[in-house]
C-alpha cells in the first residue's frame, strides 16, 4: 500500500507542477540592448505614487453626499492631467503588480513560492536606469527593487514590518509615515549640499509606496469607513507633497506625477484572482510631459463607470498596467526596461509629434529585440526539421516595417509612423506569445497521456486485487511478451535523445518519460483487461449503459459545482432520496429519517452567501453552544457506562468542552477588541495557539471505540474551527459531522442487506492500527457509490464553508484570533488548515466506513483518486489563457483546487488513519486495543 501511495503522490505532484511549465513559465529573456528616446525628455524627475490595494471605483466614485473622496485627484482629472483605468493581470498580488508598473512585464506564478518577495529570474526595471531613486514605504516592496544595487543610486527608507498590523488602532499611520518622511527629506535637503546637488540632476525618480489602503481593506473591507477615510487622507497628503516638491524646485515645470495602484480588492477584502474589482485600478498622471484634460461629448466603453462616476465629459484613457513603465521611461528620458512589454500611451503625452513618434519607434524596437532573442533561443533548441517559425513576422517583414516607419518620421508623417509602430509591436507581442507557448501542445499531450495511463493503471489495480477477474486465466497467458520491456526502453531512449539534442529543461524529461512506465504497467495487465471486458459483456447492454450514464452524470455534477454551487444542493437533495428507493426505509426508518434531515440541513450551506458576507460572531458563539450541548449528551453516556464517576475518558471530554468554551470566549473577546481598535489581546493570542496545538493531541487520548474517537476528533476540530470562523460557516462542520455519523450507520445497514456477513455492531467496533486483510471482502458495484459519496462530501466540505473556486476566496479576517500583523505564510497556513478541517472530518468518517463495510482501504481509496483524477483531467482541458482575466484566473483556480484536493487526500488519508488508530494515555502508559 505504501508503494502505491508514494507512486500515486509522485505522479500527481508531477501533474500538478505541469501547469506551471505549460502555462506559467518565466517570460523573461536576456541579451537585449537598452533603448531610449533620442530626444530631450519633457521631465527631469518623476514622482510615482502606488496606493497598494486601491480599487478604481472607490477612488473615482462620489460618496453618498455626492462628494468626491479624493477632491485633489478629481481636480487633477478635470483640470491638470490624464486619467483612466489601469488593467492589471492575474495574479493580482503586490509583488507582480509593482513589477508590472516599474519593470513593464507580467511576472510568472513561480514567484509565489517566494511570497512574491523575490523573482526567480533577474530582470531590469525603470529604477535600475535612473540616475538616482529615492523610495519610501513597505520593506517588502522596496527591498525587491533595491536588490543588487551597490548603494550608489537607489535609496530606500522603510518602516518596520511589524507595523503592518491589521488589528492596529490606526493603520493609516503606514501612509502618514511615508508622507512625513518625504516632507522631512525635502526639508533636510535644503541644508545638505551633497544631497541638493543630486536632487537637482535629471533622470530622478521618487517612489512612494502607500500600504495603508490595502491594510485597511484587509482589516475592514473596501466598503468600510476606514478604507474611505484612508483614501481621503492619501488625497490630502498628495496635495501637500505636490506643493512641497514644486516649492523645492521653484515651480520649474520639470516634475511629472503618476498615481496608480498595484491591484484592487474584492468586497470581502482579498485579492489574487481576476475579478474586475481586483484588476481595475486607477491611473492618473499630471505635470511635465502629460497632456491636459480633454473635454468630450461621448465615450464608448463596455462598462457604465463613466456615468456612475460623473466623469463622462472628461476623456478616459485606459491602459494596461505594463504600459506605465515605458511611459515613465519616456517622460524622464531613461532606457525602457529591457523586459518591458508595455506600449507607450502616446495620447497622454504633451510633447511634440516628433517625440511621440520617436518614443513609439524606440518602444517597437525594444519589444522586437525581445522577439528576436526569444526566436533565436527556440530555434537553437529545436531540430531544424521540427522548427516552425512565427510566419506573421519574418525577418523581411521586420526590416520593411522599421524602414517604412523611419521613412514616415523623416517625412513628418508622425501619425502614420506611430500607427505602423503599433502594428509592429502587436506582431512582436504575438510572436513572443507564440514562442513562449511553443511547446504547450507537446507538453499538454504528454501530461494527458500520463493522466489517462494512471487512471487506467489504478483501475486495473482495483480489478486485479479485489474483483477476482483473473481467476481461470492460464499462467502462460498472464506473462507479458518479452519484447514489451525492450520496446518501452527503446522508446524511452529515443525520447530522451531527442530532448537531449534540443537541450530541453529537465522537467521536459519528466513529463515525456513518466507516461512510459505507467503505460508499461498497464499493458502488462492485458489478461486483467481481457477478464474485465469478458465480465462487462455479461451485463445487459441497457443496464451497463445506464450505470455508465449515471457515473458520468455524477462526475459532471461535481464539475459543475465548481461553477454553480447550487449543484451541491441538488446533489444532497438527491442523496436524501437514496433510502426511499432502497429497502433501507423499511429496515432502518429512524436512521433513514436522520439521513434525510441532515442531507437537507447540509444542502442549505451551498446556497448561503460566499465569502464576503458580513461577520456575525453570534453565529460563531451559537455554534459553540450547540457543540457544548451535544457534548453534554456524550458526557452523560460516558458516566452511564463507566464503573467510576471520575475516569480518564470523562476528564478528556471535560477538557475538550473547556477548550470549546475558551474558543467561544476568545472569538467574542477578539472581535470586541478589534471593533474598539484595541488590537489583538496577547492572552487571546496565546490561548488560540495553545488550542490549535492541543487539537492535534487530544483525539489520541480518547478510546479507540469508533464513535468515541470520532466525537473526540469533532470536538478538537471544532475548538480550532471556531477560532477561524467569522459567521455561519462555524455551523458547517457540526452539521457535516452529524451527516457523517449517520452515513456510517447507513452503510452498515446497507451491508447487512447484502450477502456480506456483518459480525459487529457499529457501537462496538474499534479502530485498529493493523487491519486484518482476511476480513476484507471483494468489491461490489455499490462500492463505486461509496467512493463517489466520499468525493462529493469532500467537494461539499470545500464549497459548503462559503469558499468559491478561486484563489481569492479566502477571508483574511478569519485568522485574527491568531495574528493580525501581516505574515503571508502564517496566515496562509492557518487559512489552509481551516479549509482542511472539514476534509479531515470526512476522511475520518471514511475510515470508519471502510472498517464497518469490511473494505480494503487501498481499493476504495484508489477508486476515490480515480474519480478525482477524471475531474482534474476535465479541468485540465478547460484551462484557458485567452478571454477575460476573470475567465483565465477561474479556469486555472479550478485545476489547482481539484489537483490540490487530490494530493491532499493522500496526506489526509494518512492523517485520518493516525487520528483514528493511534492511542496515547494521560498517565503516559499506552493502551493496547484490538478489533
Amino acid at each position: 500500500m505504501l508503494l502505491y501511495v508514494a507512486l500515486g503522490l509522485l505522479v500527481h505532484l508531477v501533474f500538478f507542477a505541469s501547469i506551471f511549465d505549460i502555462y506559467f513559465t518565466s517570460p523573461l529573456v536576456h541579451g537585449m540592448t537598452p533603448r531610449f528616446t533620442p530626444l530631450p525628455p519633457p521631465a527631469k524627475r518623476l514622482m510615482l505614487f502606488v496606493a497598494d490595494g486601491l480599487r478604481a471605483d472607490k477612488l473615482y466614485e462620489l460618496d453618498e453626499d455626492g462628494n468626491s473622496r479624493a477632491p485633489f485627484l478629481r481636480n487633477v482629472i478635470m483640470n491638470e492631467g490624464s486619467w483612466g483605468i489601469s488593467h492589471t493581470h492575474v495574479p493580482t498580488e503586490s509583488r507582480p503588480g509593482h513589477v508590472a508598473i516599474i519593470a513593464g512585464f507580467y511576472e510568472d506564478v513561480s514567484a509565489v513560492a517566494k511570497g512574491w518577495k523575490e523573482n526567480p529570474v533577474e530582470f531590469d526595471s525603470l529604477l535600475n536606469e535612473t540616475r538616482y531613486t529615492w523610495s519610501w514605504g513597505s520593506p517588502d516592496i522596496l527591498a525587491m527593487f533595491a536588490k543588487g544595487d551597490s548603494g550608489n543610486h537607489i535609496f530606500t527608507d522603510s518602516y518596520d514590518a511589524s507595523s503592518e498590523d491589521f488589528g492596529a488602532h490606526d493603520v493609516t499611520k503606514l501612509d502618514t509615515w511615508v508622507f512625513d518622511h518625504v516632507k522631512e527629506f525635502f526639508h533636510a535637503a535644503r541644508n545638505n549640499q551633497s544631497l541638493l546637488s543630486k536632487l537637482n540632476g535629471d533622470r530622478i525618480v521618487f517612489f512612494l509606496h502607500l500600504l495603508g489602503i490595502d491594510t485597511n481593506g484587509h482589516a475592514h473591507r473596501p466598503t468600510s469607513r476606514e478604507y474611505s477615510d484612508n483614501i481621503k487622507l492619501v488625497d490630502k497628503e498628495l496635495k501637500e507633497i505636490e506643493a512641497t516638491v514644486k516649492d523645492f524646485y521653484g515651480n520649474d515645470g520639470k516634475t511629472a506625477f503618476v498615481f496608480t495602484a498595484d491591484h484592487g480588492m474584492t468586497d470581502w477584502g482579498s485579492h489574487g484572482a481576476g475579478h474586475p474589482l481586483e484588476t481595475c485600478t486607477p491611473f492618473i498622471a499630471w505635470g511635465a510631459g502629460i497632456r491636459l484634460p480633454q473635454k468630450v461629448s461621448a465615450q464608448n466603453f463596455d462598462d457604465s463607470y463613466l456615468q456612475e462616476w460623473k466623469l463622462e465629459n472628461w476623456k478616459r484613457q485606459d491602459i494596461n498596467q505594463a504600459d506605465v513603465a515605458p511611459l515613465m521611461a519616456a517622460l524622464i528620458g531613461v532606457p525602457f526596461p529591457l523586459n518591458s512589454v508595455g506600449i507607450i500611451p502616446v495620447d497622454m503625452l504633451n510633447t511634440s509629434d516628433l517625440f511621440k513618434a520617436e518614443s513609439m519607434f524606440t518602444n517597437a524596437v525594444q519589444i522586437l529585440e525581445q522577439f528576436k532573442v526569444k526566436m533565436t533561443q527556440k530555434k537553437e533548441a529545436t531540430l531544424s526539421f521540427l522548427f516552425t517559425p512565427f510566419k506573421s513576422l519574418s525577418d523581411t517583414k521586420q526590416a520593411n516595417i522599421l524602414r517604412k516607419a523611419r521613412y514616415y518620421i523623416k517625412q513628418k508623417k508622425y501619425d502614420e509612423a506611430v500607427s505602423l509602430c503599433r502594428e509592429l509591436i502587436d506582431l512582436a507581442l504575438r510572436g513572443l506569445a507564440y514562442y513562449h507557448t511553443y511547446d504547450r501542445l507537446f507538453l499538454a499531450s504528454n501530461v494527458v497521456l500520463g493522466f489517462v495511463g494512471w487512471i487506467s493503471y489504478a483501475s486495473l489495480l482495483i480489478i486485479k486485487s479485489h474483483c477476482n477477474l483473473t481467476r481461470g486465466v492460464s499462467t502462460e497467458a498472464k506473462n507479458p511478451s518479452r519484447l514489451l520491456p525492450y520496446t518501452f526502453v527503446a522508446i524511452g531512449l529515443f525520447v530522451a535523445l531527442l530532448l537531449l539534442i534540443q537541450a530541453c529543461p529537465w522537467t521536459y524529461y519528466v513529463y515525456c518519460l513518466l507516461p512510459l512506465p505507467i503505460w508499461y504497467a498497464v499493458l502488462r495487465e492485458i489478461p486483467v483487461i481481457q477478464g474485465f471486458v469478458t465480465v462487462l459483456l455479461t451485463f445487459r447492454p441497457w443496464c451497463f449503459l445506464g450505470y455508465l450514464l449515471l457515473f458520468i452524470l455524477g462526475v459532471e455534477v461535481l464539475v459543475l459545482s465548481f461553477f454553480y454551487r447550487y449543484m451541491l444542493t441538488a446533489g444532497l437533495v438527491a442523496f436524501a432520496a437514496w433510502p426511499l428507493i432502497t429497502p433501507l426505509w423499511t429496515r432502518a426508518k429512524r436512521t433513514s429519517l436522520s439521513w434525510i434531515l441532515f442531507c437537507f440541513l447540509l444542502a442549505v450551506f451551498p446556497l448561503l452567501p460566499v465569502v464576503g458576507r458580513e461577520p456575525d460572531i453570534f453565529l460563531v458563539v451559537g455554534a459553540g453552544l450547540l457543540v457544548l450541548l451535544l457534548s453534554l449528551f456524550a458526557v452523560t453516556s460516558v458516566i452511564k457506562r463507566s464503573d467510576s464517576f471520575i475516569n480518564e475518558e470523562l476528564v478528556l471530554h471535560l477538557l475538550q468542552m473547556l477548550s470549546i468554551v475558551l474558543s467561544v470566549c476568545v472569538v467574542y473577546g477578539t472581535h470586541k477588541s478589534l471593533l474598539e481598535k484595541q488590537g489583538l489581546p496577547l492572552l487571546n493570542q496565546i490561548v488560540s495557539w495553545t488550542i490549535l496545538a492541543s487539537s492535534f493531541v487530544t483525539p489520541l487520548l480518547s478510546p479507540p471505540v469508533l464513535f468515541d474517537r470520532l466525537f473526540s476528533i469533532l470536538l478538537a476540530s471544532m475548538s480550532t474551527y471556531l477560532l477561524l470562523s467569522t459567521g455561519c460557516e462555524a455551523l458547517f462542520p457540526l452539521v457535516l459531522s452529524c451527516l457523517m455519523f449517520v452515513w456510517i450507520h447507513m452503510e452498515q445497514e446497507t451491508l447487512q442487506q447484502s450477502a456480506v456477513s456483518c459480525k459487529q455492531k457499529v457501537s462496538t467496533i474499534q479502530f485498529a492500527c493493523n487491519t486484518d486483510m482476511t476480513q476484507c471482502r471483494d468489491l461490489y458495484l455499490d462500492d463505486i457509490r461509496r467512493a463517489f459519496f466520499l468525493v462529493f462530501f469532500l467537494v461539499t466540505a470545500f464549497f459548503g464553508t462559503g469558499n468559491i473556486a478561486s484563489v481569492n476566496s479566502f477571508d483574511p479576517s478569519s485568522v485574527y484570533c491568531f495574528l493580525t500583523v501581516f505574515s503571508p505564510f502564517k496566515m496562509g497556513a492557518l487559512i489552509m488548515w481551516k479549509i482542511l478541517i472539514p476534509f479531515v472530518l470526512v476522511m475520518c468518517a471514511f475510515e470508519a466506513v471502510q472498517l464497518t463495510t469490511q473494505l480494503s482501504s487501498k481499493s476504495l481509496f484508489l477508486m476515490v483518486i480515480n474519480i478525482s483524477d477524471i475531474m482534474a483531467l476535465h479541468f485540465f482541458f478547460l484551462i484557458k489563457d485567452y478571454g477575460s482575466w476573470l475567465d483565465i484566473g477561474t479556469s486555472i483556480s479550478h485545476y489547482v483546487i481539484v489537483m490540490s484536493m487530490t494530493i491532499f487526500m493522500v496526506f489526509l488519508n494518512c492523517l485520518a488513519q493516525m487520528l483514528t488508530t493511534k492511542k496515547l494515555s494521560l498517565c503516559g502508559r499506552p493502551k493496547s486495543h484490538v478489533t
